[in-house]
């Protein structure tokens, strides 16, 4: 028993109190001044009593506000990292609902799939953003991304000219591993359906992408300048296999209000010219 209190009395040693602190008469403890809870207590072991530290009321919160701050900012870097992987087009970052200038209605069904993304994931519901050129498809469901991926969901935003670059500088076997790869995805969005060449090599990798994704049972995004009629009646039976599948699982969204691309082109021609004005011209 005495080497015992020997190491208990090495442990917890007998110390003054500090200048944040002050020794309570009512139980001869060391307490914080300035929250006034105790940085001891007492812990009888037979025959002898110790007075191990522990953490005053002001400590505890710091401590936590600590540790909510590192954790806030893991996660921050996760995200990032997500982003980083899934949204490899860098300008893609900034197209999020608070920076959406009201162009589309649209928008909100874009958020609502957000809102409901649990219901959305679970029943493998995906949507078809199609419309004219310009209208703001990417835009939208860049927006879609981003928001889901601040949720911790990994989505991959890609189209169809890079994955066929890809594809085409692999042998058969690494092709059939990096179109599974997809898959590992949450969601995975194809932008610009319809714009890939129609070579035969082409439109076969767009079907096996699509049928893998389809397989997977996994939600999956296209926007596409085609109409829901070109969609629904391709010309050949190539195309007829692709859209057979996007249309099963993606909900068709019109984006056709107006063309965001030429009221930008016209803000900016604006400001361009109020510059470069003369005061006389102004």
């Amino acid at each position: 028993m005495s080497s015992i209190n020997k190491i208990l009395g090495g442990l917890f040693p007998h110390r003054e109190p500090k200048e944040d602190e002050y020794i309570n008469e009512a139980d001869g403890l060391i307490y914080c001044a300035k929250c006034c809870t105790p940085r001891q207590c007492v812990i009888n072991h037979g025959d002898r009593i110790v007075t191990p530290p522990v953490m005053c009321d002001c400590q505890r919160i710091a401590e936590e506000k600590a540790e909510a701050a590192f954790q806030k900012r893991q996660e921050e870097f996760r995200i990032e990292r997500m982003k980083s992987s899934g949204l490899q087009d860098r300008y893609l970052h900034d197209y999020t609902f608070a920076n959406d200038k009201g162009y589309n209605p649209e928008i909100k069904k874009a958020q609502r799939y957000v809102t409901e993304w649990a219901m959305m994931k679970e029943n493998c519901i995906g949507l078809l953003l199609w419309g004219n050129v310009g209208t703001g498809k990417t835009f939208i469901a860049a927006c879609i991304a981003n928001a889901l991926i601040e949720k911790g969901v990994s989505v991959l935003m890609t189209n169809f000219s890079k994955i066929l670059n890809s594809l085409s500088a692999m042998f058969d076997v690494d092709r059939n591993k990096f179109i599974e790869s997809f898959n590992r995805y949450s969601l995975l969005i194809i932008d610009d359906l319809g714009i890939e060449r129609n070579s035969e090599f082409a439109l076969e990798q767009v079907f096996n992408v699509i049928d893998s994704r389809y397989r997977s049972k996994k939600p999956l995004i296209v926007t596409t300048n085609l109409t829901l009629d070109e969609l629904k009646h391709p010309k050949d039976l190539a195309h007829a296999r692709i859209y057979d599948r996007v249309l099963e699982r993606c909900v068709p969204l019109k984006v056709n209000h107006q063309n965001i691309r030429q009221l930008n082109a016209a803000n900016t021609l604006r400001s361009a010219k109020k510059l470069f004005s003369t005061e006389e011209e102004v």
